[in-house]
């Protein structure tokens, strides 16, 4: 029953041959040929026909298609416009899809949500993303405030891995604090390289991220918190004060680092991957009301 989906090695090489279409290393494209891996993230997502979904990077159709028959209707954001022709063919069954040429990092997401959903609708957006681009495209969504309920990714299992670590692990800086500010992140399921074509170099995880209402820790201001944040990890093996030392460098000195440290009850002699969320934002807040005083 499984052949008629595109998710499928003899599926995906029929559509590849007869398009004659050639996999564009630049754009980081691996499709998924199986449709049970494809069904797993659908149930990780918690998408029924109620939801809006939003995917990024369609290649050939294999999740959106998938999507379709479990959504109540799919918005794909596809950058190459070799795959436009593609996806009219080989989702050419489904009427509840809409493929929106352009590249999501310029998208204004907000507006197509707007024009596209239910007002109030649950929206989640489902993405087997690009991995050379993975960090740049969550944190825009992330950051932009959508009306989403979660997202659901499939990207480099390493990188996943750091997006929900916790503190005093290896994975765990400066990406960690930036994703779990804006979202509850889970590593939900790993999936192998041969559910690919081609075949990438990495492992892959599915990561789950649940957007919060709001954010767990109370900042004076976001940017600087995630700058000092980035300090704090600058270099893994310095201790906080050094690292701090390096940042601050002609605008305190290293006394007046200590003393701030010292007044919130921080050691200074620990390292930034020891410092929970709210030790950072402590220490952020700390530090701007000083600078806004100097």
């Amino acid at each position: 029953m499984d052949k008629k989906y595109i998710a499928t090695p003899i599926r995906t090489r029929e559509i590849l041959q007869k398009y004659a279409f050639t996999f564009k290393k630049s754009l980081g494209q691996n499709f998924l040929i199986d449709v049970n891996v494809l069904k797993n993230i659908i149930g990780h997502a918690g998408i029924d026909k109620t939801t809006g979904t939003m995917e990024i990077g369609p290649g050939i159709g294999a999740l959106t298609e998938q999507l379709a028959i479990h959504s109540d209707k799919v918005v794909a954001f596809e950058i190459d416009g070799r795959l436009l022709p593609i996806l009219e063919d080989t989702l050419s069954d489904y009427d509840n899809i809409r493929i929106v040429h352009e590249d999501i990092l310029k998208a204004d997401v907000h507006n197509v949500i707007k024009e596209n959903f239910e007002e109030g609708q649950p929206i989640h957006i489902v993405a087997n993303l690009p991995y050379y681009i993975t960090t740049p495209i969550l944190m825009k969504l992330l950051r932009e405030g959508l009306p989403v309920e979660s997202i659901t990714v499939m990207i480099q299992k390493e990188v996943a891995d750091r997006m929900a670590a916790q503190p005093n692990t290896k994975s765990y800086g400066s990406l960690t604090i930036a994703v779990q500010y804006y979202t509850e992140a889970k590593v939900v399921m790993n999936v192998p390289k041969t559910v690919f074509m081609p075949q990438p170099n990495v492992d892959s995880s599915i990561l789950k991220l649940v957007t919060r209402n709001e954010p767990p820790v109370q900042v004076e201001d976001e940017d600087y918190f995630f700058t000092l944040v980035q300090a704090a990890f600058a270099q893994r093996r310095k201790t906080l004060r050094n690292n701090l030392t390096s940042h601050f460098k002609g605008v305190f000195d290293k006394d007046t680092i200590n003393e701030q440290l010292e007044a919130i009850g921080i050691d200074g002699t620990r390292r930034g991957e020891s410092l929970d969320m709210q030790e950072f934002s402590t220490l952020a807040n700390a530090f701007y009301k000083l600078q806004q005083d100097n």
